[in-house]
């Protein structure tokens, strides 16, 4: 995608015209989760995300009270370039908006973390199907008893998001994904889901459930949510994120370095 399009695409989000998902847009452009809090819980966040890679993989950090990220493009404004956003308030959900400059703060810092879809892309380049890109629903996510590092109020479990793949597959989707360590890196898990705690795959905590045929392997990668579930179950007294599938899209080529982690 050539800069004029990303310009106009991002003018549309800031506009308010388009608020879906972005899976899909602007191919091989960096997409990021996002999680906005007081500068008060913000570096004890920030060690739990460098203490936890796989699901919190940090791609950039605003300067405390900055809307802007300059390190993921010039003019990206994380209070109006997400299509979509949810407001929670002491860990329970406020409210779901398409601008939040009313509820920023000059204490407020930006974290943007890596997201899966850096990985998918070239996974299907490879040709390893994506069932639920395949259905055009959204993958399946879990709750796991896989412990993480604890940095001040922030803890728990980890949560993982599933894709089925034939065992020939496998070590390939492994062997590409470890490639983003961005974008979650390698899966954290092959096989029996109840060996990481997940007792029905039919049933996932978030997402969509997909089946998994007979000659397939469930396949298990740290998930964005995980960050999310972390910051909610601290009780922060605010916290602004993306909504699920409503990504943050930056100026950065997927297969880019990220020179700078702070802006």
């Amino acid at each position: 995608m050539n800069r004029q399009d990303l310009s106009a695409l991002r003018e549309t989000i800031r506009s308010g015209a388009f608020s879906g998902h972005t899976a899909g847009l602007a191919p091989g452009k960096l997409q990021c989760n996002l999680a906005i809090l007081p500068e008060s819980h913000a570096l004890d966040f920030l060690r739990f995300c460098l203490r936890n890679p796989k699901p919190c993989p940090i791609v950039a950090v605003g300067e405390t009270g900055d809307p802007m990220l300059y390190t993921l493009g010039r003019d990206i404004d994380v209070r109006r370039d997400t299509p979509r956003y949810r407001l929670y308030r002491d860990g329970r959900f406020a409210a779901e908006m398409t601008d939040i400059t009313e509820h920023w703060h000059d204490d407020m810092v930006t974290v943007a973390l890596g997201c899966s879809f850096t990985f998918e892309r070239a996974l299907m380049a490879a040709g390893i199907p994506m069932r639920h890109i395949e259905r055009d629903v959204t993958v399946p996510m879990y709750r796991t008893s896989l412990p993480l590092v604890s940095a001040g109020p922030f803890g728990g479990t980890m949560v993982v998001s599933m894709r089925p793949l034939r065992g020939g597959d496998i070590a390939r989707a492994a062997e590409i994904s470890a490639r983003y360590p961005l974008a979650h890196g390698a899966p954290v898990h092959v096989g029996n889901p109840a060996a990481i705690g997940i007792d029905n795959l039919d049933r996932p905590d978030w997402g969509d459930p997909v089946p998994v045929h007979d000659d397939e392997i469930p396949v298990f990668w740290g998930c964005g949510v995980t960050p999310q579930n972390a910051l909610l179950a601290a009780r922060v007294p605010l916290v602004i994120t993306h909504a699920p599938g409503h990504m943050l899209i930056s100026d950065i080529d997927e297969d880019a370095p990220i020179p700078i982690l702070a802006d």
